[in-house]
């Protein structure tokens, strides 16, 4: 066995991906068939299963990080530290996060490209569950793509490398769905990809520490949930949807590309600085 570890560690970052995917599948598949089975609420079925999977991850990743790496404190390795700096590089993610949002919206209601609504239900309600929802995406998201991935192609490969195949690894994983919602949801790739590059730049900004990529993922989640929950807003048509967003969606819009884009580089550049 020891010898197997030692060869798993030497291994290219492929072969350690992908032994990690198939031992933590073998892992959430006995667990998951009988919820699947047993439960018939599909959205409760989703919610039970994802959530199994990603405390499985977190298991395996201790187990993974002791046995193959030495690694007993794997992750505050990655950048999760409950710091008093993490915790402010969290609050100013979370903030630039929201008001990118805002700006955005704003500059397209300016542009008569929208109206804005009066909300339809209790907004107080919607801003709590949005703040909830964006601070558990942008954890879990981040703790997987900017948190283990990330590390172990920075192993490997270059920094340019790891970032890129980082980006389109991430962007990527967002379509493991039905071949007619991955047509549906194409025009989004584009500023998945920024987004991901926005994210291990912002990771590196703040010397390796995960706080400010999960706010500011969170805070993009927060601001769109309260945006799209709230029905606060309608599009006028005077410009085609694909540059306000198709389906609604300002990531797949040539707006949401652009604003993405331009964030992407101020971050790019406080990360050269470092």
């Amino acid at each position: 066995m020891k010898i197997n570890l030692v060869r798993l560690t030497q291994s290219p970052a492929p072969i350690r991906l992908g032994c990690f995917i198939v031992i933590l599948l073998l892992l959430w598949l006995p667990l998951a068939a009988p919820i699947y089975l047993l439960v018939r609420d599909s959205n409760l079925v989703s919610i039970l299963t994802i959530v199994l999977l990603y405390v499985q991850f977190i298991v395996l990743l201790k187990l993974w990080s002791r046995y193959i790496y030495k690694q007993p404190q794997i992750l505050r390795h990655y950048g999760l530290e409950f710091t008093r700096i993490n915790g402010v590089d969290l609050l100013r993610g979370l903030a630039m996060g929201l008001i990118n949002i805002l700006i955005l919206f704003g500059i397209q209601g300016f542009l008569g490209w929208l109206v804005w609504q009066q909300p339809k239900v209790f907004l107080l309600k919607v801003i709590l569950e949005g703040l909830i929802v964006g601070l558990g995406i942008g954890f879990a998201e981040e703790l997987l793509f900017r948190g283990w991935l990330l590390n172990e192609l920075e192993q490997d490969y270059s920094p340019p490398v790891a970032l890129w195949t980082d980006a389109l690894a991430f962007a990527a994983l967002h379509f493991i769905k039905p071949l007619e919602a991955i047509i549906n949801t194409l025009p989004q790739f584009p500023a998945l990809v920024v987004l991901g590059l926005t994210q291990v730049w912002g990771k590196r900004w703040r010397r390796g520490r995960l706080g400010l990529p999960i706010g500011l993922h969170g805070g993009f989640v927060w601001g769109y949930y309260i945006i799209n929950v709230g029905e606060l807003t309608k599009y006028s048509g005077k410009v085609p949807d694909w540059v306000t967003g198709v389906n609604n969606n300002p990531l797949q819009g040539l707006m949401g590309v652009l604003l993405m884009s331009v964030l992407a580089l101020w971050i790019r550049g406080r990360s050269l600085k470092n």
